[in-house]
């Protein structure tokens, strides 16, 4: 993820995970994969998490912003909600991941806007909508975790 320092929680989260141990923007992120792709999450709470990701490096072969890169920022994005979401105590663990692309994407930055549709006690749900510097829809896509106790993990 890069600038781990500038993802922004609000406090109420803070305050939840504070004596966890845990560095959440380290936590919160795709890890390797998010790191090599350049994404960035800049805002992140349990009711909507925002992240961005050049397209610059992450295209197919006719230069288009690849499929899998847009899938890439939406699970991390629903991933982060579904964790925040959960807990403490809780582990998020995608489940199922659909996306639908609208239209291809040949430079800048992507944006990823995660929203649940379903946070229960077991599963949750985020739909995310990657949209391009225009503020055109580039991608819908949806993912469910399951949430499990973070010991059983």
């Amino acid at each position: 993820m890069g600038e781990h320092g500038k993802t922004t929680f609000p406090q109420e989260v803070l305050d939840q995970w504070s004596g966890s141990g845990l560095d959440l923007p380290a936590l919160f992120s795709a890890g390797h994969l998010g790191e090599r792709m350049s994404v960035r999450v800049v805002e992140a709470s349990p009711e909507r998490v925002v992240g961005t990701m050049p397209v610059e490096g992450n295209t197919q072969p006719y230069g288009l912003l690849h499929g899998g890169a847009s899938a890439v920022l939406a699970e991390t994005l629903g991933s982060v909600g579904a964790m925040l979401h959960g807990g403490p105590s809780r582990i998020a663990v995608g489940v199922d991941l659909n996306c639908t692309h609208h239209r291809g994407v040949r430079s800048g930055r992507v944006t990823g806007v995660a929203t649940p549709v379903h946070r229960g006690r077991t599963t949750a749900t985020y739909e995310i909508v990657v949209t391009d510097e225009n503020d055109k829809r580039v991608c819908s896509a949806r993912l469910t975790c399951v949430l499990r106790d973070a010991e059983a993990a």
